[in-house]
């Protein structure tokens, strides 16, 4: 029996320590902490891997802290475009949606994409009809709107300073996690009673970007891979750099081809290969034996890990 855990972040970025409230970072760390016993709880009663990553991302998009669903992002245009995937160990079944409008939990449809259609990816309009087809909840787009991100928007805007990948601004802020300074998208792998591995990711993107712009987060490979054999992988950062190196299947190969552990794999992605090409961010992984790894070179990042039967161990720095 494999040791049943779920991993979960919630987004890298350099940290504003001065500016940091006891009260902000208590939402945080409750967030993260009840995500993950749902997680958990979906674990200890027999559940798949799939299915635990599904709802913990899920609940990462209800919760308006991050940068996915409900608290997204705005484009430079002032709307919100979003984008998801989710992969299965068992199989490497995948699904992705990138670029949605109007879809409340994009990563049901990316899961829906994985399990009713023949296709891996749909986009726009596309994705959003397929999703509809399957029944799933239709939104305004102004659904996602927080006044937090609306003022994040037009600090760029005012900066004149292009597509935030958050951790290119500067501005006073509550976050313990500067808002214009984290790289927020969110994600989760798992490993499940049985030794069978999921990921799943999430995201609006960077604030300021231009409509069109998709990085890392929906693309099979770079925000996300998972294969039994290897280890499960869930990316958060400099989306560009991730899938010029295609980071989450490099430490998938890393793992099958150079008999790295999952713990050595990646870090050597992170620190060696995504920081020379100028990019930040971490990720999560996990292995079938439960071992999970969680490197970053930010200054922090939101993450949990809840081993079934443990508390869950939250942590946003170093």
């Amino acid at each position: 029996m494999s040791k049943a855990v779920i991993a979960l972040h919630g987004g890298a970025g350099a940290l504003s320590r001065q500016t940091m409230s006891a009260e902000k970072e208590r939402d945080y760390r409750r967030a993260l902490d009840a995500i993950t016993r749902s997680g958990q709880a979906i674990l200890a009663d027999g559940g798949s891997a799939l299915d635990a990553v599904t709802e913990a991302v899920r609940l990462l998009e209800e919760c308006p802290l991050f940068n996915a669903g409900i608290g997204a992002v705005f484009t430079h245009q002032g709307a919100y475009e979003l984008d998801a995937s989710i992969m299965d160990g068992r199989s490497r079944a995948a699904g992705a949606v990138c670029g949605v409008r109007h879809i409340r939990n994009p990563i049901l449809a990316a899961r829906a994409v994985m399990e009713y259609s023949p296709h891996v990816m749909f986009t726009g309009e596309g994705a959003e009809q397929s999703a509809f087809n399957r029944g799933l909840a239709r939104v305004e787009n102004d659904f996602f709107s927080t006044p937090e991100r609306y003022q994040q928007l037009q600090r760029a805007l005012a900066a004149d300073s292009g597509a935030l990948l958050d951790h290119d601004g500067a501005a006073a802020s509550t976050d313990p996690i500067d808002p214009d300074r984290k790289l927020g998208t969110v994600g989760a792998v798992a490993c499940d009673s049985q030794g069978n591995l999921a990921a799943a990711t999430s995201t609006a993107g960077m604030t300021n970007k231009q409509a069109g712009r998709v990085g890392d987060s929906p693309i099979i490979g770079a925000g996300c891979y998972v294969d039994n054999a290897t280890v499960a992988v869930s990316c958060t950062g400099s989306g560009e750099m991730f899938i010029r190196t295609a980071a989450a299947n490099e430490v998938a190969a890393l793992v099958a081809y150079a008999g790295l552990t999952r713990e050595q794999a990646a870090a050597r992605v992170i620190f060696d290969q995504i920081l020379p090409l100028g990019g930040s961010g971490g990720l999560i992984a996990v292995d079938v034996a439960g071992h999970v790894a969680l490197p970053f070179s930010s200054e922090g990042m939101y993450r949990a890990v809840g081993y079934v039967g443990q508390a869950p161990d939250v942590g946003i720095y170093r």
